[in-house]
């Protein structure tokens, strides 16, 4: 089936979108809203792009926002006069103006999906609508290569994973319907977004100004329409899908860089610096490629499942994942943290984003699309494709943070998920490994540290035994890591309340099990350092007169409490 022809973008007209505003408000056209019209059944449907029980459900419920949601998500003609009476400050005229309906006759179809939006911050509640192009789910026909996609997975875990602290300046490079910029509009003084597409920067634009949030949006390719600027919190999802070259593939703006293999993240890795202010942190998702074991990279940066975290998932032997990232990152003067979620074999990827632009195993071109695309990986005996996160960070001046001699580079797979705020987390614990990068083992023993407040000990027994056959620390929230510990560990874990150096805690525990303490503590300081950079212990000051009597292994705990200052990152 051929793609839908994609419609002209819709118009900014300033009287319109107000009443347009007005009009969906009075609607109660939000997510929640939508979601009870619906009820269980067919919101799991439509979670499956399966139709046909949300039109079942709505037909029988005269309320507006039914009659909306059934308009510009599913597809679903209108009578103009029902348009009338659901948006009677804009009528169908209005909207036609805006560009987000035409009219055949009596009848009013939907040339834009404008869908309700709902999310939480530190802020409060979020309530957006969000206009893209209308979804396979609504015309029955593959996406066309312009299409302008709306709020996807990869949007939500982008928004997800961002920390959202105040600052001045964010850029979302790549911003497509322009939601991480409206994420970002909540916590920076001014945004720049841009794209590619002159499309999606129009669909942008409307949401921007539907919302009411004012935005920069600039038309270009990466980095290139904020040549020379600098920003305090950049945001990308970028176009990272490997797509075959030159193999008669159709390519989507949105999701094809124009790059053969994962080259596109390369060419970020290397403009990022420059546009990164001093202290300010960058966000992505990527992808990229994972060669065959025999073309594999020896490396002692490399990554794996280290002793005692089952928080990866396994890979094949002699793969190392972690070649590519740590080529484009390792000499860019950033502190940087990769984090690999899932890996796909060239097969799974290839079935994966077909089925993305709307082709599937019915459809006469997927023999020769999967077979370029099996093609494509082959000719770089690629054995796997990797996906995750990219967090970086810029120090504020080469020193100042603390006396490392190289930056960050930190390459981890955690295929695991707790609860809570990830944005908050993933900015706490890559902050902590800046902080620990500085520190010898002696420094970070005469740290205090506190157990942060999710973290349990569970522990298998036998039926019957006393002592456990395995202790395990599980992380409640972040990433919800589980840390396989012995019974010293464990007590020195229990014992972090921000009270005692770890050095002392050690000290202790060795006293009560006549353990070696020095013994203890070096085998002991490669867990404790792990746990803190996994946020599952929050690392504190260090005792104030440094060390000396009662701050190492061995001594008598110092008396007396110290507060819990937080380490400079």
């Amino acid at each position: 089936m051929p793609a839908a022809a994609p419609c002209a973008p819709p118009r900014v007209v300033p009287a319109r979108i107000a009443a347009l505003r007005e009009d969906l408000e009075r609607a109660e056209y939000t997510s929640e809203r939508v979601e009870d019209l619906l009820g269980p059944m067919a919101a799991a449907a439509l979670r499956r792009e399966q139709a046909v029980p949300a039109l079942r459900a709505l037909a029988a419920i005269d309320d507006p926002a039914a009659r909306l949601f059934e308009l510009f998500t599913l597809g679903h003609q209108l009578d103009a006069r029902v348009l009338d009476a659901v948006l009677p400050a804009t009528g169908a005229d209005g909207a036609r103006e805006l560009g987000i309906v035409a009219l055949d006759g009596e009848r009013v179809r939907a040339l834009i999906d404008l869908a309700p939006y709902a999310a939480q911050d530190d802020l409060g509640a979020i309530r957006w609508w969000i206009a893209s192009d209308l979804a396979e789910l609504a015309t029955g026909a593959p996406l066309h290569p312009e299409h302008v996609l709306g709020v996807g997975g990869a949007s939500l875990t982008l928004a997800s994973i961002t920390p959202r602290e105040r600052v001045g300046t964010a850029l979302d490079m790549g911003c497509g319907c322009g939601i991480q910029a409206l994420h970002a509009s909540r916590h920076a003084d001014r945004v720049v977004a841009t794209d590619l597409s002159e499309r999606a920067i129009a669909f942008a634009t409307f949401t921007a100004a539907l919302n009411g949030i004012d935005l920069d949006l600039r038309t270009g390719s990466l980095f290139e329409p904020v040549a020379g600027e600098e920003f305090d919190l950049i945001v990308s999802n970028p176009p990272f899908v490997i797509t075959p070259r030159d193999a008669g593939i159709a390519e989507w703006t949105y999701r094809d860089g124009g790059r053969g293999g994962d080259e596109l993240l390369a060419d970020i890795a290397l403009e990022l610096p420059a546009h990164l202010a001093p202290g300010g942190s960058a966000v992505m998702l990527a992808n990229w490629e994972i060669a065959a074991a025999s073309h594999a990279v020896p490396s002692d940066a490399a990554a794996s499942q280290v002793e005692g975290d089952d928080t990866a998932a396994d890979a094949p032997d002699g793969e190392d994942w972690t070649a590519h990232p740590r080529c484009w990152f390792e000499q860019t003067g950033l502190d940087v943290w990769v984090i690999q979620r899932d890996r796909e074999d060239p097969a799974q990827y290839a079935e994966t984003w077909a089925r993305d632009g709307g082709v599937t195993d019915r459809d006469e071109a997927w023999p020769a699309m999967l077979s370029a695309w099996l093609d494509d990986f082959a000719s770089r005996d690629v054995a796997g494709i990797g996906f995750g996160y990219v967090l970086s960070h810029r120090p504020v001046t080469p020193g100042s943070e603390a006396p490392r001699t190289a930056p960050l580079l930190d390459l981890e797979e955690v295929a695991t998920t707790g609860s809570g705020s990830l944005g908050a987390h993933l900015a706490r614990a890559f902050a902590a490994r800046r902080a620990l990068a500085a520190l010898d083992d002696e420094a970070l023993l005469e740290h205090r540290a506190v157990r942060a407040a999710d973290v349990i000990e569970r522990r298998h027994l036998t039926p019957g035994a006393w002592d456990p056959m395995l202790i395990e620390l599980v992380q409640g929230g972040g990433l919800g890591r589980i840390v396989r510990a012995d019974q010293l560990l464990a007590a020195t874990v229990g014992a972090c309340d921000g009270e005692l150096t770890l050095g002392q805690i050690i000290g202790a525990v060795c006293a009560l099990t006549d353990t070696d303490p020095q013994d203890a503590a070096a085998g002991l300081v490669g867990e404790l350092r792990r746990l803190i950079a996994g946020g599952m212990l929050d690392l504190a000051a260090p005792a104030p007169d440094g060390p000396g009597p009662g701050s190492g292994p061995g001594s008598d705990p110092a008396p007396g409490p110290v507060p819990a200052e937080g380490v400079p990152a």
